[in-house]
């Protein structure tokens, strides 16, 4: 069974672009600690079913899904975004 994990902050290749890729999630673990992954770690996690991840948008779980660019590209996006991963977007920089 997946571990679930909430994505509190991201880092995009480029933090001005809207349209550029988110190149690592993070968060904070139950003991307080920080973690992050690089976007491959984290899909390759969720693929092989070690991790689920999820965001917290106004008190809602959303859970985190692979998608795929028109070039087929993976990436990351909440079931609720539509094309543009928004709720992964608007998380903040992590450290």
């Amino acid at each position: 069974m997946a571990d679930n994990i909430q994505i509190q902050c991201i880092n995009k290749t480029n933090r001005t672009s809207p349209f550029e890729r988110i190149s690592h999630i993070g968060g904070i673990t139950p003991s307080g600690g920080r973690w992050k992954l690089s976007l491959d770690e984290a899909i390759k996690g969720i693929e092989s079913g070690k991790w689920q991840f999820y965001v917290d948008v106004k008190g809602q779980f959303v859970w985190v899904v692979i998608s795929k660019s028109a070039s087929g590209q993976k990436y990351l996006k909440t079931q609720k975004d539509g094309e543009q991963p928004n709720n992964l977007l608007s998380l903040p920089e992590c450290p």
